[in-house]
Formats: structure tokens, C-alpha cells, sequence
């Protein structure tokens, strides 16, 4: 038995080795000439960037958008940290509480330490623009709001 375990790893090792030597396989529909150029992909086609753009502006979108920041919120409250919040957690939260509240918006969210957020961008009509501020300041640690944005003519 003590000859037969060495034979029985070296057998082991070697089909191990072995079965490592196979060289990767392609597909059939590979291309055969490798220098030439990959081509660029297609872009969407008109139905299906409305349809993304209407599942992005879905009440359910809204839904989600406003349940994760709340979810952040209560998260930060857990930690004590509602007072001092990172420049990056303000610019997200503030992106998200506007998409989720203003359809068809292009907007661009900034904010910096002292808690003020500037936004730009244009809006659909003079309510939606109306709308930022309040939106933006129900995010806890924005203490100023900077709406740069303009109504889309």
C-alpha cells in the first residue's frame, strides 16, 4: 500500500497537468482574420430607448428611488451621522430625490462641504423648476440650494 499511494498522486497530478495543456476553443462563428477592426456595436433602436426611458420615469422607478433614500437616511440616523454628511452622499441622494420627482429632467447635481448643492440643467416646465429647491432640502445636511436649472424651450 505505501508504493501504491506515490503512484496514485503522481497519477493524479500528471492527468491534472494534462487536462491544464488543452488550448482554449472558439466557436464556429469566430471571426478567422484577427486583424481586422472589431466592429462597433448597434445603436438601440428608437423603440427600445423609449421604452427604457419610460421604465426609468415608472412610478415603480419613484418608488425605489425614494424607499433607497430613505433606507439612507435611516441608516445615517443609526450612525450618527446626520450632522456631517460627504460631499458624495449629498450629490447622490439630492440626483436621485430629482430623478425619482421630475420626469423628463436633465439635471446635474453639485454640493460641497458646507451643505450647499448646486443644481443645473433644464426641466420641462416652470413647475418642475419650482419644484428643485424643495426637493433638494428634503435631504438632511443640504443647507443651501443653488437652482441654476433653466425650462427646456
Amino acid at each position: 500500500m505505501k508504493k501504491l499511494t506515490p503512484f496514485f498522486i503522481s497519477a493524479l497530478l500528471l492527468f491534472g497537468a494534462a487536462a491544464c495543456q488543452n488550448p482554449a476553443k472558439t466557436s464556429a462563428d469566430a471571426p478567422n482574420d484577427t486583424n481586422k477592426p472589431v466592429s462597433q456595436t448597434e445603436a438601440p433602436s428608437v423603440q427600445a430607448t423609449e421604452a427604457a426611458k419610460e421604465d426609468a420615469q415608472s412610478e415603480t422607478r419613484r418608488r425605489q428611488l425614494n424607499a433607497d433614500i430613505q433606507a439612507r437616511e435611516q441608516r445615517n440616523n443609526v450612525t450618527g451621522g446626520d450632522t456631517d454628511r460627504a460631499v458624495g452622499d449629498l450629490k447622490s441622494q439630492v440626483r436621485s430625490k430629482l430623478e425619482a420627482n421630475i420626469p423628463n429632467g436633465n439635471l446635474a447635481v453639485d454640493a460641497t462641504e458646507n451643505g450647499t448643492v448646486t443644481v443645473t440643467g433644464t426641466v420641462t416646465n416652470e413647475a418642475q423648476l419650482a419644484k428643485i429647491e424643495p426637493l433638494s432640502k428634503e435631504i438632511k445636511g443640504v443647507k443651501k440650494v443653488e437652482n441654476k436649472a433653466t425650462v427646456k424651450k
